[in-house]
């Protein structure tokens, strides 16, 4: 009895809490922690919340407007009646508490939803193993007259609400609304509403006891109302909710984005720790819209052994990530694994830059003819056999065919004219990181032998619709950054060149028809690509803002039954692409300075006349096999036949030095024979004692213009070489004529 009168001494005035010991309502919210981050796209809208705390769950502030109007009844209702009436204590429920003591008799108790906030504020009023001591409840009820004298109701109830503990881990409305019922706290209804008003006074019940509880809470409310409340919904409900812990530790709509966020975010900080917001250049739309085309295209491809896809979208200019699309989701059994960053082969996606880097050496055109034929190429490791995707042969056909239509052979004889080991370097100049030299991978680099990043690749073709500037893609953080210097690893006529090939819709016609879908109703340029086997395929192009890429197969690196390019990557590509465009326009490029146009046409009808596109000094009137007799127009740009790039020679030391000779091979007679940059013959056949090392071999026209070089290798004893052997330039690089 001592201490129920001390009590009430204490609560009619008797108790003084200095006013610095008391939080404003604005303190208690901005310093409200939270068990997660929100990663927001670049206008604000959030896109994933990613669990960073698992000692518990907690979301983001809700505002009481936010909450719905059911729960907040109920809760009030439920826990304290009066709550609008009283100024912290409920003088009546605690005189009814009291005289329940003194009768054994049950009653709701004297808590408020105030003095359980100021419980839920202060660290030493929280309860112990057997509840709260009596001074502690004095202090609650001091607390609570303090916060109701600076404190508006409003602002009570919002952060009670967002600081009572539930249910396990759970505290706070917005991680119960999204734990247990997958919604935001606004969409609660009112079986969900009595639910949660019955787990504030017993958070951690067997779901049949929480189910009465909040059956006892609507009956209550509905007979304040005179009617009735039928429980059997609210008790399967609780039921149901309470057994199944949907308690993701991620969701949203971009979670390997969201790891790659915070990862810059704690690089940029310096920090482990975790920030409670991150805003990314994503755009949260268009990043939606990419999740469903994907899921629609691989829904649609059932059947198929296909279940993984991911999607990039770049800014051109700014070089922003717009979309990341790490994964199918739900469809895949390796949804962890984010696709935009994994290594994979690109197959026929490298062609736009071997094309590239052979017209801007000057060794082909837009119009020069390759053949495109059954050939068996001779290389260190035996013959190489090239093979189209349909397996059939087109005879002679134009670059501009060849790279549109994506054949194969003519880019594998295009890479015997540049060399692997030029291209690799090309290649790494664009940011795509390969492993190994360009002499590993040999001719197969022309088909996409080596293994790059969606991401990598994308940023590559970014550098084509820059005409062929380079600039890392930008971090996934929004905000100001640094300005990043872009620098020319391509020129801008051959670039230029290349995006007017891929965006003819004509010139693919021989592999793809005329209706193909990659034919966009803006500008576009865009190529596909399929890896051996059929275990990725791709579709990554540009418009004159934006670059899209994207990639399809399995995430286990299983091949896909009969899925290409084009029906497997390409529709998302191009819905994409008509999403983006909707209502803004893409315009080609303007051709830059020391690009020309001129009307062309080809000798024996190999292919339609045209209008086409040429480096200054590459441009001619005809293309024919040999030299036409009408017009004097020269014949094709003659080539190396043997030996062929990464070639090496073993010297037999047994064997006397004069009979070790290598025969170079030239297609045409009229060329001559330089190696390590002296000169060594003319004729269509030169005779050659090599000497180990690694050599460079170059053919030359009558005006000592390169027409072709490979690079070989010779090992074994030391031949010391004649008079009439061109002897090697002391000071040479290992690799004999890199530039």
């Amino acid at each position: 009895m001592r201490r129920r009168a001390l009590l009430v001494v204490l609560l009619t005035g008797g108790c003084a809490l200095p006013a610095a010991a008391l939080p404003s309502f604005a303190e208690v919210k901005a310093a409200h922690p939270t068990s997660e981050t929100r990663f927001l796209d670049r206008h604000g809208e959030l896109l994933q919340r990613q669990r960073t705390d698992p000692t518990v769950r907690q979301g983001a502030w809700v505002a009481l407007p936010e909450v719905s109007p059911a729960l907040r009844g109920a809760l009030v209702y439920s826990e304290d009646r009066r709550f609008y009436e009283h100024r912290g204590v409920d003088w009546q429920a605690v005189a009814a508490a009291a005289w329940g003591n003194l009768w054994n008799t049950r009653t709701r108790g004297a808590s408020t939803l105030t003095m359980q906030l100021a419980g839920l504020l202060d660290s030493d009023l929280k309860a112990g193993a057997n509840g709260r001591r009596w001074t502690q409840k004095a202090g609650q009820a001091v607390w609570a007259q303090w916060l109701e004298t600076r404190w508006r109701k409003d602002q009570i109830l919002e952060a009670y609400l967002n600081r009572v503990p539930f249910r396990g881990e759970i505290v706070g409305v917005d991680a119960l609304a999204r734990s247990l019922f997958a919604k935001a706290p606004h969409g609660l209804n009112a079986d969900e509403a009595a639910i949660t008003a019955a787990l504030v006074r017993a958070p951690n019940a067997a779901p049949e006891r929480v189910a009465a509880r909040a059956c006892e809470v609507q009956q209550a409310m509905a007979r304040a109302q005179g009617a009735k409340a039928d429980c059997l919904s609210v008790r399967l409900l609780a039921g149901s909710v309470l057994r199944d812990r949907r308690w993701a530790a991620s969701e949203g709509d971009a979670p390997h984005a969201a790891r790659r966020a915070l990862a810059e975010w704690r690089q940029q900080a310096g920090t482990r720790a975790v920030p409670a917001q991150v805003r990314t250049t994503l755009w949260a739309p268009l990043q939606r819209e990419a999740q469903t085309l994907l899921q629609r295209q691989l829904r649609s491809l059932l059947g198929r052994r296909v279940e993984d896809g991911a999607v990039v979208v770049l800014d051109n200019t700014s070089g922003e990530v717009l979309a990341w699309v790490g994964s199918s989701g739900l469809l895949s059994q390796a949804a962890e694994v984010d696709g935009v960053t994994a290594l994979r082969q690109p197959g026929s996606t490298l062609k736009p830059f071997l094309y590239a880097q052979a017209l801007a050496e000057k060794r082909l055109s837009a119009a020069s003819l390759i053949e495109d034929a059954p050939t068996h190429i001779p290389t260190a490791g035996g013959l190489y056999i090239p093979q189209n995707y349909d397996r059939h042969f087109r005879g002679w056909v134009s670059v501009r065919t060849a790279l549109a239509s994506s054949l194969n052979i003519p880019a594998v004889r295009t890479l015997a004219m540049v060399s692997p080991e030029d291209f690799a370097v090309q290649l790494l100049r664009l940011g795509l990181p390969l492993r190994e030299s360009g002499d590993y991978y040999g001719l197969g680099l022309a088909l996409g032998s080596p293994e790059v990043s969606l991401l990598s690749l994308a940023n590559a073709y970014r550098t084509l619709a820059n005409q062929g500037r380079h600039a890392p893609v930008a971090p996934l953080l929004a905000g100001p950054r640094l300005a990043v210097r872009s620098e020319a690893v391509l020129d801008p006529g051959a670039a230029f060149i290349v995006g007017d090939i891929l965006s003819d819709a004509n010139a693919r016609a021989a592999t793809f028809g005329t209706d193909s879908l990659l034919a966009t109703r803006v500008w576009t340029a865009v190529k596909t690509g399929t890896s051996k086997d059929m275990r990725d395929n791709w579709a990554v192009g540009w418009s004159q803002r934006y670059t899209v890429g994207v990639w399809v197969g399995n995430a286990s690196g299983a091949p896909m039954g009969d899925v290409s390019g084009t029906t497997g990557a390409a529709p998302v590509w191009a819905g994409l692409m008509r999403w983006l465009h909707e209502r803004q326009p893409s315009r080609a490029p303007t051709p830059p300075a020391g690009v020309v146009a001129q009307a062309v046409r080809f000798g024996q009808q190999l292919e339609p006349p045209r209008r086409e596109w040429f480096i200054a000094g590459t441009e001619q009137p005809l293309f024919a096999l040999g030299t036409d007799s009408d017009s004097g127009a020269p014949a094709l740009r003659p080539r190396i036949l043997s030996p062929a790039t990464g070639t090496i020679l073993a010297l037999d030391p047994d064997i006397p030095p004069a009979h070790q000779r290598l025969t170079l091979r030239a297609e045409a007679g009229h060329v001559r024979w330089r190696i390590d940059g002296q000169p060594l013959g003319k004729g269509q056949e030169v005779a050659w004692m090599p000497w180990p090392g690694k050599h460079q071999i170059e053919l030359l026209n009558a005006r000592g213009e390169v027409l072709d070089r490979v690079r070989i290798e010779v090992r074994g004893a030391g031949v010391r070489p004649t008079t009439a052997t061109p002897r090697r330039p002391p000071a040479r690089n290992p690799v004999a004529g890199t530039s």
